[in-house]
């Protein structure tokens, strides 16, 4: 299934982040492009979620430099810019993928794209991750502990849900049930010309 594999890229991008633990670490992704493309854009995509998740937790603590929590913004924004290639890179695998699918005549198509939800999965290994740790922590009270032990258990049956739920999807494009139809993010924060404030400083 293909959900064990991702999950699995998922797993062992936080494991191999956590040994260092730093968001100055160098990137190393473990797959070749050449050899297994997706499992080298799997790993990618995790790595730049696992980043940003720290970059999250840094930039609100309320002690914060002013200057430094600015840098750590465009870092954050370079990084969601980073994310949203990556999930177009994952897709556009998956639209080569499945080209010469026979598309039925009454096909649906989804929701969402394979990519997002992928994404989606990611995110949820990182939730799974630190939910994880909130139950073992050695500082935290009995009932701390067993609240977030619930929040776990929720979480352990979404990422069974979802994994479901994209192998389906796949599956459903496979065999052409479901057809896919990407739209690019076209995000307009980032760009000189669509983003007004950028555009008044050219």
């Amino acid at each position: 299934m293909f959900s064990d594999k991702a999950n699995a890229i998922f797993q062992d991008v936080i494991k191999t982040y956590k040994v260092l633990n730093t968001v100055d670490q160098p990137f190393t992704n473990k797959y070749d492009k050449d050899e297994d493309l997706l499992a080298h854009l799997l790993y990618r995509k995790c790595w730049i979620d696992t980043v940003q998740w720290a970059y999250e937790d840094i930039i609100r603590d309320p002690n914060i430099d002013p200057v430094a929590a600015l840098t750590l913004k465009r870092k954050i924004d370079a990084s969601n810019q980073d994310r949203t290639d990556t999930v177009e890179f994952i897709d556009s695998y998956f639209l080569d993928k499945y080209k010469d699918v026979q598309v039925k005549p009454n096909a649906k198509i989804n929701s969402e794209s394979p990519a997002w939800v992928i994404d989606r999965l990611s995110i949820l290994a990182l939730k799974i991750y630190h939910m994880h740790l909130e139950t073992i922590r050695n500082d935290a009270s009995q009932a701390h502990k067993e609240v977030c032990q619930q929040k776990l258990n929720v979480l352990l049956e979404q990422r069974k849900d979802l994994s479901t739920a994209i192998d389906d999807l796949l599956e459903d494009i496979s065999n052409g049930d479901k057809y896919m139809k990407v739209y690019k993010q076209m995000k307009m924060y980032n760009d000189d010309e669509l983003n007004p404030v950028l555009r008044g400083q050219k």
